[in-house]
């Protein structure tokens, strides 16, 4: 997906500039890296927040459109307000086609309810990473990286090093390192209930609580008594 950032230099920095930006419709930020200078940069907030909102604005190559000069850059970092809906910072950073790249992308889950531990077994799938660290040239950046958990059994696990990831991608790893990624599980209620009533089977008469011994006899009396029959008065 090419997705293009308009934008315009700034010509005025600081803490009030910057305040009077945002008063006016506008986000600042800044574009640096790639054998260049730094550039102080403003876009219109609207559309860079609906932007946002977009999950391959954020591990995609972007195209950013700098009154008229075209570059490639990344997203690599946004400041929100603590609590108002706005973009409050931004930054890029421009990409060389020979140079690799390290980028965090988003895991897309799929076939789980076809998994036998799901299907037949009741499990749950629980996710343990969202995303992933990757290495890889700009050209060959996903947008995300598929998980298939289509032969998951109860008790399976999806480490990292068992991701088909794409031709000229890796994930970033430290030495023998090997991460969790999606495990499939009894859920633990389901695990809690079997538990107590394999433990209550077990007990021998004596051993069951007396509260339960006296409630079963009295149930059973009582389900056994007859109403009294209503009299005929002459």
């Amino acid at each position: 997906m090419q997705i293009e950032v308009n934008a315009q230099k700034r010509t005025k920095q600081g803490t009030g500039a910057s305040r009077r930006l945002r008063r006016g419709g506008k986000t600042p930020g800044i574009v640096y890296g790639g054998n260049q200078p730094a550039v102080v940069i403003e876009l219109d907030h609207n559309a860079l927040y609906h932007q946002l909102r977009q999950e391959a604005f954020h591990a995609s190559v972007l195209t950013l459109n700098l009154e008229g000069a075209k570059e490639q850059v990344l997203l690599r970092s946004v400041n929100m307000h603590p609590f108002r809906v706005e973009v409050q910072h931004i930054d890029f950073q421009r990409v060389q086609a020979d140079v690799k790249i390290q980028m965090k992308v988003p895991l897309h889950f799929i076939n789980a309810e076809q998994s036998p531990g799901v299907k037949l077994s009741g499990g749950l799938v629980s996710h343990v990473m969202s995303e992933l660290l990757i290495r890889c040239l700009p050209a060959d950046l996903p947008e995300f990286i598929e998980v298939d958990l289509k032969d998951m059994e109860i008790g399976n696990t999806v480490h990292v090093r068992d991701l088909q990831l794409p031709n000229g991608v890796e994930a970033v790893l430290h030495g023998s390192d090997n991460p969790s990624v999606a495990v499939v599980q009894i859920p633990r209620a389901l695990v809690a209930d079997e538990a107590a009533e394999a433990a209550e089977a077990a007990l021998a008469p004596s051993e069951v609580p007396a509260s339960k011994q006296s409630a079963e006899p009295a149930a059973a009396e009582k389900a056994g008594e007859k109403k009294p029959e209503k009299s005929d008065k002459k």
